[in-house]
């Protein structure tokens, strides 16, 4: 959470746009169940990317953890072994950027899964939302 509100603390460029800084994300349990609930899913289907093995949506899985969004983003990195390279992955990527930095956004949860077998090893998920 420091890292996340320590980035959105300061103004900086995603992608040559730039993006003024914005207040503090809170922590929400719901929306690491969502998270956790889709690095494991990646882990154990060895696969990387922001659509399910069952065809889902960041937001249909928000949903599915009890989570009632106005508003929903999510960031999602493979292969990094720290908080600090999956940050800095995001952040350099600037759709993942502008996620970490979108104003409208107030809320957050993180997780990371790691499976030896898989092809990344880490497969980290933050999920943004605004409740509805």
């Amino acid at each position: 959470m420091s890292r996340i509100n320590q980035v959105r603390a300061s103004g900086r460029s995603c992608g040559g746009t730039g993006y003024a800084a914005v207040a503090a994300l809170s922590w929400n349990d719901k929306l690491l169940a969502a998270a956790a609930l889709h690095s494991a899913d990646m882990a154990a289907r060895n696969y990387f990317s922001h659509t399910g093995s069952d065809g889902s949506k960041g937001g249909e899985r928000m949903t599915r953890a009890g989570y009632s969004w106005r508003v929903w983003a999510e960031n999602i990195a493979a292969g990094q072994t720290s908080v600090s390279q999956a940050m800095q992955s995001w952040l350099d990527s600037p759709s993942h950027c502008a996620a970490l930095m979108g104003p409208s956004a107030v809320e957050v949860g993180v997780s990371c899964t790691r499976n030896d077998a898989g092809a990344y090893k880490y497969y980290w998920t933050m999920e943004f939302g605004t409740p509805s």
